[in-house]
């Protein structure tokens, strides 16, 4: 499975004709992208009230990863390591990587701090 960020997802949807439209319609077509659930929140907020019930419509035609005791667990201690190495992410982004951790999945992203988190062994990034 394929974690695609709400950077891919914000891109994709301005921009129907982008490669990165391209590319999740076909993972979408094959059933291959699922929603982190601070990604499908954080879409939902972001649209306007005229098109969040096509929007939830739309995604809730996607697998939801949701975060469990050891997904926390697995956050607190990225924080550690991280913090040995220099790094430091956001509580979004930490969650999003936890969660494609645990489910073996690769994070699509657009953001930075998924690469720094790929360096840091915490996630598998996707590379269209």
């Amino acid at each position: 499975m394929i974690v695609v960020d709400t950077s891919v997802w914000v891109r994709a949807l301005r921009a129907g004709a982008s490669a990165e439209a391209e590319t999740l319609r076909e993972l979408l077509d094959t059933d291959e992208a699922c929603l982190a659930a601070p990604v499908r929140i954080e879409l939902l907020t972001a649209a306007s009230a005229l098109d969040r019930p096509r929007l939830r419509r739309s995604l809730s035609a996607l697998p939801v990863l949701y975060p469990s005791d050891e997904t926390w667990r697995l956050m607190d201690g990225w924080v550690d390591l991280a913090g040995a190495a220099g790094q430091r992410f956001g509580f979004g982004d930490l969650l999003i990587g936890a969660l494609a951790n645990e489910t073996g999945s690769l994070v699509w992203s657009l953001d930075s701090d998924f690469e720094r988190m790929s360096r840091l062994g915490f996630v598998d990034l996707y590379e269209p």
